[in-house]
């Protein structure tokens, strides 16, 4: 839409500074150098100088306000390339900052991750510890039977197991 204005805009200021014709008492006459022509024939020598001034008074006026226009086009151009520009770098932008929300979401998973594994090793690890604990106080007291020293040894065993299990699992994090 806006280069469609944009064209618009600039064909209608080409168009102006191609037509030279000034209206003067409803008269139209085309100015060229120095010359004032009415449909096609010199009319310079038939006007009054004060005619001729006027005449020309707008042609310059009509010249300047071409020139304000095509001034203001350019200065749209170019605050039309720089709004493209903007844009362009804020899409960027927007880009560059999902890619950092999601490289911290990753690395905040894998924190949790880890976080986790060292949980599991520590309760395997608290586990381990009051299993060995209360098995060392029935051995001392000895209050086990051959049958249950059997079972706390398996079950140390495999305390021990699920340390070792949790703490690759933990390495490899």
């Amino acid at each position: 839409m806006k280069v469609l204005q944009i064209t618009l805009i600039l064909l209608f200021t080409i168009n102006i500074s191609f037509a030279q014709e000034i209206s003067h008492n409803d008269e139209i006459y085309t100015v060229k150098k120095e010359s004032i022509y009415k449909n096609g024939e010199d009319v310079t020598n038939t006007l009054t100088e004060e005619e001729q001034t006027i005449i020309k008074d707008k042609f310059e006026t009509k010249k300047a306000d071409e020139k304000a226009q095509k001034k203001a086009q350019k200065e749209a151009n170019k605050i039309a390339k720089a709004q493209k520009k903007a844009e362009k770098e804020r899409k960027r932008a927007e880009k560059e900052l999902k890619k950092v929300q999601k490289k911290q979401k990753k690395a905040e998973k894998a924190l949790k991750k880890k976080e986790k594994a060292q949980s599991a090793l520590n309760k395997a690890n608290s586990k381990l510890e009051n299993a060995q604990k209360k098995y060392d106080k029935l051995k001392r007291k000895g209050k086990l039977s051959p049958k249950d020293e059997e079972k706390w040894l398996k079950k140390i065993e495999k305390l021990n197991a699920n340390i070792l299990k949790a703490d690759k699992k933990l390495q490899r994090l």
